[in-house]
């Protein structure tokens, strides 16, 4: 086949089809007026039915050829490549499973797609949330990852696949700055004074507390994260010893997992939980400060009062 052709030839249209004849008749005859035989839209005159420049559109230029598609391919590939690395560094990224920790929230070898963008715009991970984290630092200590081949890193650099040389995470946000949390052995995970019921998303048998831990004040701009599959997750509670107490910094969250991608069969979205949307753990929260600045100026009070009793004991 030769090039293709899309589009009108070189802008003018048709020859006349007014005087009666058919497209090619010859339209100079007797019984066609000056009035009738009207210029060709570029204001040319009209053909003499040599066929020539009818052939051109009636102006003498021959028509403009359009671009080989695979002359045009490369330049497709090209803007391809540049639309996927935008999306997987601004938008969207795939990341896989590979462990049994979140289970059976997430199967090792699911496929999430985590969103990047709306940290851009200051969002910061909150309670109930499943996030994407990069190592804060020794949590994946001794574990290698498999070496890829070259199609998985080429398909992993434009975000058509998870990268199996990035070492992240992937974890449940329990606690975030200014969040207290404890457990007790055989309990559950109390969240500023409120017990966590935590059966919709916990592995079937898992036990929330199998040891005790906290209570923990997670500091500011830093989060607490655990897994699903409690019995088998090496997550906040076991890196209390490193450097943030088991908390992860936010800058070292990439973003949230909101869907299951693959396989096709576990289609679904990763939404928060009811019981983070309790309005008692924002109010326990926020009483303790409270209480604080109610004893702070309470104390100044009880000592101007201890004073003065003492005063007039003296003067009796």
């Amino acid at each position: 086949m030769g090039d293709l052709a899309v589009g009108a030839r070189s802008g003018h249209d048709e020859p006349d089809k007014r005087a009666g004849g058919a497209f090619g008749e010859d339209t100079t005859g007797d019984d066609v007026t000056g009035d009738q035989q009207a210029n060709p839209p570029g204001g040319g005159t009209p053909g003499d039915g040599d066929g020539g420049d009818e052939a051109a559109g009636g102006s003498g230029r021959t028509p403009k050829k359009q671009r080989s598609f695979w002359k045009e391919l490369p330049l497709l590939v090209g803007i391809a490549l540049v639309l996927a690395l935008l999306i997987k560094t601004f938008l969207v990224q795939a990341f896989s499973i590979p462990s049994e920790s979140m289970m059976n929230t997430l199967q090792k070898g699911d496929r999430v797609l985590v969103d990047k963008l709306t940290p851009w715009f200051g969002s910061e991970p909150e309670r109930g949330e499943v996030v994407v984290f990069h190592d804060p630092g020794g949590w994946l200590e001794g574990q290698t990852a498999p070496t890829p081949n070259v199609v998985q890193k080429f398909l992993s650099f434009i975000g058509l696949m998870p990268s199996a040389e990035e070492k992240d995470l992937i974890k449940r946000v329990i606690a975030v700055g200014g969040d207290t949390v404890s457990c007790k052995e055989g309990g559950k995970v109390v969240l500023n004074g409120v017990p966590l019921d935590e059966t919709s998303y916990l592995y079937p048998g898992s036990v929330p507390c199998q040891d005790s831990f906290g209570p923990i004040k997670v500091p500011e701009n830093r989060i607490w994260v655990m897994g699903d599959n409690r019995q088998n997750s090496l997550d906040s509670r076991f890196h209390q010893q490193l450097p943030g107490g088991g908390t992860v910094s936010n800058d070292e969250v990439v973003g949230r997992a909101v869907v299951i991608a693959w396989p096709v069969t576990r289609w679904a979205t990763l939404p928060v939980p009811e019981i983070f949307d309790n309005p008692a753990l924002n109010k326990a929260m926020s009483a303790a400060p409270l209480g604080a600045a109610g004893l702070a100026g309470a104390l100044p009070l009880v000592l101007w009062r201890r004073k003065k009793l003492a005063a007039r004991h003296t003067a009796e």
